[in-house]
């Protein structure tokens, strides 16, 4: 197990299109959600619990060897939105195409004969994580990290947030993080004996709600 490949998967400069996301938070400033630093920590402790629990285990299970296919079906019936689904799996094809640039396995390529128009992200990430030597902790905390480390990092753009305040976010959440992850892996031990029914499927409903009032937006900064 590498920590160093963790980091490489972790890092907002690997080419995986996250940039271009702002994981709601664009409509939930829109919307008048998110207005600084105090709601911002809000909305993402919201998606920590409810989509982040949800990414972090389907990632674990797929960092596991749980066979995509299931996992991809699990997450298309945890995404109720299609606008939604459709950012999952064009995340999901771009961060293939960088993991297979930066770690060469059967398993990645496999994934991309299975999945030629694009696996869920989460999926793809627990893949690429089991390519790159790291286990199912290592997959869950990563999807946690994107899962805030997005509306945190789009919310300096929107609003023009003090950089220092948005990573004081991040920090302030990261024993909850923790917390999360465990749980998330611990669900996905469970999927070799359960099936997929075992993982968590917490709602945000105006994630949701919101997703497809933004996909039908003109004059986006961000594509979700």
């Amino acid at each position: 197990m590498s920590r160093a490949a963790l980091l490489v998967l972790a890092d907002g400069r690997f080419p995986a299109g996250g940039h271009a996301h702002s994981g709601g938070a664009e409509a939930a400033v829109l919307a008048g959600r998110i207005t600084g630093a105090a709601s911002l920590e809000d909305f993402c402790r919201g998606r920590l619990h409810t989509t982040g629990r949800v990414v972090a285990a389907l990632a674990a299970s797929a960092a596991l060897g749980v066979d995509p296919a299931a996992l991809d079906a699990a997450a298309d019936a945890r995404t109720p939105s299609p606008a939604l689904r459709t950012v999952a799996r064009r995340l999901g094809r771009q961060l293939l195409r960088a993991a297979r640039a930066t770690w060469h396995g059967d398993e990645l390529d496999e994934l991309a004969r299975r999945f030629p128009r694009g696996a869920h992200q989460p999926v793809v990430l627990g893949v690429a994580a089991r390519a790159a030597g790291l286990g199912p902790q290592d997959a869950a905390h990563c999807a946690l990290y994107e899962s805030v480390g997005g509306p945190a990092t789009a919310t300096v753009r929107l609003l023009g947030l003090d950089p220092f305040d948005a990573t004081g976010v991040l920090a302030r959440l990261a024993p909850e993080a923790d917390e999360v992850a465990a749980a998330a892996v611990a669900a996905a031990r469970r999927v070799a004996h359960e099936g997929t029914g075992a993982l968590p499927a917490a709602s945000a409903p105006l994630l949701e709600v919101y997703a497809e009032a933004h996909a039908a937006r003109s004059g986006r900064l961000f594509a979700s």
